[in-house]
């Protein structure tokens, strides 16, 4: 009896656990697979960047023939693209063996950036190529100078000395740049440029080329084309996030 007791507590034992068993996976079998979502989004900052090209204001320091400033800005209107304009000052003071004369005037360069670079997670640096229109009106003042004479093709000895100005100068170049920005602060931004400049129209005064123009710099004879750059520092002036 009691053997026959042992063998039906036994069966109902393992009819019990396999019962639970069962229930065990159905259930397993039922329950809804809960997927978590990262419901925090990615925002960008949009706004406007004002900054000071210091180059400038250094070089300014170091050489006493010159002057100058420059306000550099831009402002993000889409995911690549920013709206760019620079506007500054020089004074220019040259001079060479056969001729001294001064050039000052003021410049502006408008155009667009477009950002080439992927940035990580909350960061903010670019790597841009961008186009600029730019404009300067200046005057040149002729300080000094030889008269070069085509019958013996020299110089003579004699200088003039009276000072004759020209006024109501303008130029119009256009500008291709490459530039590396980088967030070193919150919201504070450096960057270095580099522009390549072909000028496309310039007044010149009569009987003096224009050997520098504010904004383009250098002027040459035998080429239309010119070289500068830039060392910026900016704040980002947060206006919304998307």
């Amino acid at each position: 009896m009691n053997r026959k007791h042992i063998l039906l507590f036994c069966i109902s034992l393992l009819c019990a656990f396999t019962s639970l068993k069962a229930q065990q996976t159905e259930i397993a079998n039922q329950t809804e697979t809960i997927t978590v979502t990262d419901t925090v989004q990615q925002k960008t900052k949009y706004g406007l960047r004002v900054g000071l090209d210091i180059s400038k204001p250094i070089r300014s320091l170091l050489d006493n023939r010159y002057s100058g400033f420059e306000v550099v800005g831009d402002f993000r209107f889409s995911e690549r693209f920013y709206v760019a304009a620079e506007i500054g000052n020089e004074t220019k003071d040259t001079f060479e063996p056969n001729l001294n004369f001064s050039t000052s005037g003021s410049y502006a360069k408008v155009g667009v950036d477009f950002n080439a670079y992927n940035n990580w997670f909350g960061l903010n640096n670019a790597i841009t190529a961008g186009l600029r229109y730019g404009f300067s009106t200046f005057k040149q003042e002729l300080l000094a100078y030889r008269v070069y004479t085509t019958l013996d093709a020299t110089f003579v000895n004699a200088i003039n000395t009276v000072p004759t100005e020209y006024t109501g100068l303008t130029a119009h170049w256009a500008e291709f740049i490459l530039g590396i920005k980088t967030e070193v602060l919150n919201n504070v931004y450096v960057s270095v440029t580099l522009q390549l400049k072909n000028k496309l129209s310039e007044d010149t005064p009569e009987n003096f080329d224009n050997l520098y123009i504010p904004g383009f710099h250098r002027v040459n004879d035998f080429s239309e084309f010119g070289v500068g750059f830039g060392y910026n520092v900016s704040y980002l002036i947060p206006i919304f996030r998307k």
